[in-house]
């Protein structure tokens, strides 16, 4: 009609021209013309917020979270930043500063420690075959596993209801401390594991954990953490040696404290402490709890629960739980994690070499041990980074 501009055709980007692309701000930018012609405008793509199911072994990172301005320490997130930007679906720039892509993970995983659930929120293009192209750029160890579409405001963190980790260990760990200390030849008793089970589920409930990590006082609240559930599985035999899988669902958890809760319980089966130890970690005086390796524990899964009842069902988004991606999870868990931790331990011996310290463990309240977290006895704290309620195990 006269007197009226015509809106230009709309045309799907050139997908194979990545520096064609323009990443979008606004829904509807502004046109403009020049004689009665469209103006070429450089071609933007949408951004929208997705999950991304990741699995990952964690030997040789330095976690999961990325240090920025320190190389030196290479960690999962600095493989995956580098995927995501080769693969296309961000712009370089916000592999240099993640928040410009709203990018958050469920836990930041210590050194050493793997992943078989981990889930991460950013806003990418969504270009096509987007998970085959990151994989394609990711070293085998490292897997997107799935890919969902969640609610603009959705924070992976903050969303999370509770996280279940499991920690893998050779049942040699609970043989009695007149044994060899690294015995292969042990076996798990059920009347062990029976015990095992009793001291485990002592943890469930809220309790004060301060003594389960560093630089937590007694009467800090963030120090009071929720424990779900937490049980020892039946044994199982892999390559002539006897391993168990401890598992643990909790609200969250604080840096070192599964590592420390499975230590304490280790020492107490082996007979190195008296069971009245578990209840007097609780107290506000300080008990030097002994840390497990790092080796065996694993991010299992993540849950969002609430977030599920209020989008799940709406017709518009899916629930994020991964039925679907279950069987690519657990072969993952087969072929990178299990066999990582197996070599590991053979190779290595972290498990024993950590149980040949545990004699010479004090378990009592020491001096030196409460001057350790007093303010300004010189122990540099843990950096805060995303807040103290991240899980950091």
């Amino acid at each position: 009609m006269a007197g009226k501009e015509v809106p230009p055709a709309v045309h799907p980007p050139d997908r194979n021209v990545r520096g064609g692309w323009v990443w979008e701000e606004a829904q509807n930018p502004p046109k403009r013309f020049r004689g009665g012609e469209v103006e070429e405008q450089p071609r933007k793509l949408p951004k929208r917020k997705i999950v991304l199911l990741m699995a990952y072994s964690g030997k040789g990172y330095h976690g999961m979270q990325r240090n920025l301005g320190s190389s030196q320490f290479k960690t999962i997130e600095d493989d995956l930043v580098s995927a995501l930007v080769r693969a296309g679906c961000i712009p370089e720039n916000h592999g240099e500063d993640m928040r410009k892509m709203s990018f958050q993970r469920c836990a930041r995983t210590d050194k050493g420690v793997s992943a078989a659930g981990q889930v991460v929120s950013l806003k990418v293009w969504l270009i096509d075959d987007l998970l085959d192209k990151i994989n394609s750029h990711l070293p085998s160890h490292i897997r997107i596993l799935g890919l969902k579409r969640v609610t603009g405001g959705f924070n992976s963190k903050n969303r999370c209801d509770a996280r279940t980790y499991f920690y893998m260990l050779p049942t040699f760990a609970f043989a009695h401390k007149d044994r060899d200390v690294q015995d292969e030849t042990y076996r798990l008793s059920a009347e062990t594991l029976q015990q095992v089970n009793r001291l485990l589920a002592c943890y469930e409930g809220t309790h004060n954990f301060h003594n389960f990590t560093s630089q937590k006082g007694p009467h800090e609240p963030s120090a009071r953490r929720h424990v779900l559930e937490m049980h020892c599985e039946p044994p199982f035999e892999r390559e002539g040696l006897e391993f168990a899988v401890i598992k643990v669902k909790g609200q969250s958890f604080m840096m070192h404290q599964i590592r420390k809760m499975v230590g304490l319980v280790v020492a107490i089966v082996k007979g190195y402490a008296p069971e009245s130890v578990l209840e007097r970690s609780w107290g506000e005086e300080k008990v030097d709890v002994p840390k497990a390796p790092g080796l065996g524990l694993v991010l299992e899964r993540v849950h969002f629960e609430t977030y599920n009842q209020r989008f799940g069902g709406d017709g518009l988004h899916e629930p994020l739980d991964w039925a679907q991606e279950e069987a690519k999870v657990t072969a993952f868990k087969e072929q990178h994690i299990y066999p990582t931790i197996i070599s590991t331990e053979r190779h290595e011996r972290s498990m024993a070499q950590w149980l040949s310290t545990l004699p010479i463990h004090n378990f009592s309240t020491t001096a030196l041990g409460a001057s350790a977290t007093a303010p300004g006895s010189g122990t540099q704290a843990p950096s805060p980074m995303d807040g103290s309620d991240q899980d950091m195990d």
